[in-house]
């Protein structure tokens, strides 16, 4: 059992929860996930890692409740455990593995976007803990709706808050910054972009117009975690990739994301799994022959 150290609602209907899992805290890097149950019965939920404390052994997690198992998840409490915490899962985000002389030579973005601010922030933190300053642009829908600001202005070398409604901080999309930044003389070598689906899309819309390499995290579609139930396949510069096992990070400007969004929104009824089965055959869920 996984004891949950620490547990608290951070705005509307996203929550963030600490939890003790010595050996993922122990191994994790950003841009990794997890998968939790509840219970031996419950369901498999792949969550983002948004922070870790390898000294206590903890693994800190931020969820959206949009399903029946998220919504159960919300009723847990300091003192409750998850069944399963097994991870880390997925690549860990590029940059851990370069050359850190050479990445501190480089002027890097992040714009995140809603939830999304989760899985940007262990990366900005990185970043930060090995002397690099990243501008980071972090994008909300209204000012209530947004999570981990002080968290991030602390690791962050600008941050650049924005809200759709103009409630907070600039007015406007996240793009638009985007635009104004450059504009204003700024230059980046490269940019991470996560969040929703239609946001990294557009994100990489622009940034390839402006000639800046961009990665995006594709956690959004995935839900099994394992690469087996097919739901986060995507196309990836033409060759069909997994979100789960194969990034979740990819190049952003090879992602179709009109694909990807279609067939997430298929994949939610039986009848467009069964579909999606037919249609893709043994590509549909990485060829292990088990899709039921």
């Amino acid at each position: 059992m996984y004891k949950i150290v620490k547990a608290k609602e951070l705005t509307t209907n996203i929550y963030l929860m600490e939890v003790e899992a010595k050996r993922v805290a122990h191994a994790c890097e950003p841009g990794q996930f997890v998968i939790v149950r509840m219970d031996e019965d419950g369901e498999r939920i792949p969550l983002t890692i948004c922070d870790y404390d390898r000294e206590k052994g903890t693994v800190t997690i931020v969820f959206q409740a949009i399903g029946a198992g998220t919504l159960k998840m919300t009723k847990l409490q300091e003192g409750d455990a998850f069944h399963d915490f097994v991870g880390p899962l997925g690549c860990p985000s590029e940059f851990v593995h370069e050359d850190l002389e050479e990445l501190k030579k480089k002027n890097i973005l992040f714009v995140a976007g809603g939830v999304g601010t989760a899985p940007v922030y262990p990366q900005v933190k990185w970043l930060h803990e090995h002397g690099i300053a990243a501008d980071v642009i972090v994008g909300s829908k209204t000012k209530d709706l947004l999570i981990l600001e002080e968290e991030m202005k602390a690791v962050a070398g600008n941050l650049y808050v924005t809200t759709d409604d103009g409630s907070y901080g600039r007015s406007g999309m996240v793009t638009q910054t985007i635009k104004d930044l450059v504009a204003e003389g700024k230059k980046y070598d490269v940019c991470v972009a996560i969040g929703p689906m239609i946001m990294m899309k557009f994100v990489c819309l622009l940034t390839k117009e402006l000639e800046i390499p961009t990665i995006v995290s594709l956690n959004p579609i995935m839900v099994d975690g394992t690469g087996m139930c097919g739901a986060c396949r995507v196309t990836v510069g033409g060759q069909v990739k997994f979100a789960c096992v194969d990034g979740p990070e990819f190049d952003g400007h090879l992602v179709d994301f009109n694909e990807a969004m279609t067939r997430q929104q298929i994949y939610k009824t039986a009848e467009g799994r069964a579909f999606l089965k037919e249609q893709e055959g043994d590509t549909h869920h990485g060829g292990c022959g088990n899709c039921n």
